[in-house]
């Protein structure tokens, strides 16, 4: 089935196909592929991708290789590898359809190009115009600055919603809301 909408055109179909494909603003997000594996590693064991992102650390050949299994599973989330021209990954967004909550991580060759708010502006049109969420979230640390930026430059806005606190890698984060509504 193709689906066509604004300024994208996507087309979605069960695992095994082609999967969700997003174009637009010079990019095309794509779903990962098995032979993104070593990209991968590249992209996301880093100290600093560690840090701040919930993926496994070290994010090693293994890790890659279970994290493009989860990706391609029937989870509710839609993970795409974030290109210029649908080959080399420089980093990803995701939406969680279940809890309309979006990420995003770009590996750090690629930072400063503007990857990530224009990834996230596609993905957030996707998520409101094709999965039908009226409100998406990102959940950033007050103190990630360059998160928080992207988030403000896609259009989100900071909420008045008291802070999150969670544990992950050892690490208590307390996290800041930021909303889209479509």
């Amino acid at each position: 089935m193709v689906l066509r909408w604004g300024r994208l055109a996507g087309m979605t179909t069960r695992y095994g196909g082609p999967g969700v494909r997003l174009a637009g603003d010079g990019l095309v997000l794509r779903e990962w592929e098995r032979g993104d594996v070593v990209a991968m590693v590249e992209l996301f064991d880093n100290p600093e991708v560690a840090y701040w992102t919930p993926l496994v650390t070290p994010f090693d050949l293994a890790a890659a290789e279970a994290y493009v299994d989860a990706a391609h599973s029937d989870n509710g989330r839609v993970h795409l590898a974030i290109t210029t021209d649908g080959g080399e990954p420089m980093g990803e967004v995701m939406v969680n359809g279940k809890t309309a909550a979006l990420g995003y991580a770009v590996g750090p060759a690629f930072r400063g190009k503007g990857l990530a708010h224009r990834s996230l502006i596609l993905l957030t049109e996707y998520a409101h115009e094709v999965l039908g969420l009226e409100r998406l979230i990102l959940e950033i640390e007050p103190d990630n600055a360059a998160s928080s930026a992207v988030a403000r430059r896609a259009g989100y806005r900071l909420t008045d919603l008291p802070l999150i606190t969670v544990t992950d890698k050892g690490r208590e984060l307390t996290l800041t809301t930021w909303e889209h509504l479509a």
